[in-house]
């Protein structure tokens, strides 16, 4: 039997990975200390590795494919196809950025004040490239870890990975310049991308997950509007084409059904009681696909 060999992000993104995988339809169990989990995809064989470390896995043909971070693609220079781009991140859809911070009372306000001076990162290649390309010649320095508490004493700033900027305010920390904005992707080598199997399988694979991350931006709402009031409401109804609309049992009602963004929910419930809906339920969607 043929088998794809898929590596799966441990740490940040395991979560997020791992959730969206679910409602694409894959159940992943992982035990403990186990570092190949289990998949309800005979076809498929997952290994639990560092973000890190899946580009040059994938590259070497360890892995087939793999779930990383564009920033860790860029900090490995590796070659790879990117199949997809799955925005999603520890917290919610957000992508990260790798950013240049200082402390806050640092004299330093730009990039070209970085000249002669310490930089603290685990993005050591990415950053260094990114300030030759400013002409600006710096000491970068690997950080292990606790970067942000390097300045001002072990580095003059930091090159770090930024979801909100919260925790390098709390460090006492502002921000210069972004160098990347970081999504997952998914990437394959180029050997595994000519088996027609394999190519065909991570399509199906990234079809399912594109459309579960669309799902998770949306919820459906049904409701009862009477014929007279159904033009009144469908104009209030955003959706993918058009809303679905059904005849009910009783005379002169019908049944509207509609995709809408669940940020809009709060306010768009209000409107649609106002010009005649009623009995409105609101759905959890697991997977859209367009």
């Amino acid at each position: 039997m043929k088998r794809l060999r898929l590596g799966l992000p441990a740490g940040s993104l395991q979560e997020s990975a791992l959730e969206i995988f679910k409602k694409a339809g894959y159940n992943i169990s992982i035990g403990d200390r186990s570092y190949y989990p289990y998949i309800d995809d005979e076809e498929i064989e997952c290994v639990l590795i560092r973000a890190q470390e899946i580009p040059k896995y994938v590259a070497d043909e360890v892995l087939d494919v793999g779930l990383t971070g564009k920033d860790w693609i860029v900090e490995t220079g590796v070659q790879v196809e990117e199949v997809a781009e799955l925005a999603f991140s520890k917290r919610g859809l957000r992508p990260v950025r790798l950013v240049l911070a200082v402390p806050r009372d640092s004299d330093i306000r730009s990039v070209a004040d970085l000249e002669g001076r310490r930089i603290a990162t685990e993005l050591v290649e990415t950053t260094g490239g990114y300030l030759e390309s400013k002409g600006v010649n710096a000491t970068v320095l690997f950080s292990w870890g606790a970067t942000e508490v390097k300045p001002p004493l072990l580095a003059d700033a930091i090159a770090e990975l930024t979801e909100t900027g919260r925790s390098l305010k709390a460090n006492n920390l502002r921000e210069i310049e972004t160098i990347l904005v970081s999504t997952p992707r998914m990437i394959m080598n180029r050997a595994s991308g000519s088996d027609p199997w394999k190519k065909k399988k991570v399509e199906h694979m990234v079809t399912l997950l594109r459309g579960a991350l669309l799902a998770e931006q949306k919820v459906m709402l049904k409701m009862n509007v009477h014929r007279d009031d159904l033009a009144g409401v469908v104009s209030k109804l955003p959706a993918l084409r058009k809303p679905t609309v059904s005849t009910l049992s009783e005379d002169h009602w019908v049944a509207v059904e509609s995709v809408v963004e669940e940020k809009a929910v709060r306010d768009l419930i209000y409107e649609l009681k106002k010009v005649g809906a009623e009995g409105i339920v609101e759905f959890p969607l697991n997977k859209i696909v367009p």
